[in-house]
């Protein structure tokens, strides 16, 4: 298993395998991101923050080029996140309990699996797709599923973990984290590839720059 391109999304900035490429100004972030990356998908609005991540996400790992080359039914999706959809859910039961009427457009995403099915619509994917709910990014779990879907014959996995979570004191803190894994069987490198995968994110975290691709 090998990690080919990564990208991570926060406030604090857009990152490509480990070099920023944006800063961000603007409380809404995210819509300054979809402008800084000059994109033309006016669904993009209408979606969660997690589906929203996950498009600028995506999106960052385009423009590096792998992914453009793959057949629509070759990457796999594996998702995960602690939170599941716990920021629309909130949204959602302010919708009917303050405001007596229960939005359609948030009740769409209070499932957090929502977001692979708008990677799916978007590049007209349709390989398999899986989405967990960890108590934390769990790097171990990541490894164990790729390798089993190498097993299977699997060759690309886009895989992310992806978090918009909101405090007791309504503080909200997103990020996402994605990397497209190049899939062979091999069971020995399970524990190495974790480790990486754990010193990545925590490197992302600390905005610590250079190639953090292994």
């Amino acid at each position: 298993m090998k990690i080919t391109t990564s990208s991570y999304i926060s406030a604090a900035g857009a990152f490509l395998n480990g070099q920023q490429k944006f800063t961000f100004r603007e409380t809404n972030w995210q819509k300054e991101c979809y402008q800084q990356l000059g994109l033309d998908y006016p669904k993009f609005h209408k979606m969660d923050h997690l589906s929203k991540m996950t498009v600028l996400a995506t999106e960052l790992i385009y423009s590096e080029g792998h992914l453009n080359a793959l057949m629509d039914d070759e990457p796999e999706l594996l998702f995960a996140n602690a939170n599941a959809s716990q920021h629309t859910d909130m949204k959602f039961i302010e919708s009917y309990t303050q405001q007596g009427n229960p939005s359609p457009s948030l009740f769409v995403y209070t499932l957090p699996n929502i977001l692979t099915g708008e990677l799916a619509i978007r590049h007209k994917w349709y390989g398999e797709n899986t989405f967990f709910i960890t108590p934390q990014f769990d790097s171990s779990l990541f490894a164990e599923r790729l390798y089993h879907a190498a097993r299977k014959g699997g060759n690309w996995c886009l895989c992310g973990w992806v978090e918009s979570k909101v405090d007791e004191k309504n503080k909200v803190t997103e990020e996402c984290f994605l990397f497209l894994v190049a899939l062979t069987d091999n069971t020995a490198d399970r524990s190495s590839f974790a480790a990486a995968l754990d010193e990545l994110l925590t490197n992302y975290r600390n905005g610590n720059s250079g190639n953090l691709n292994r």
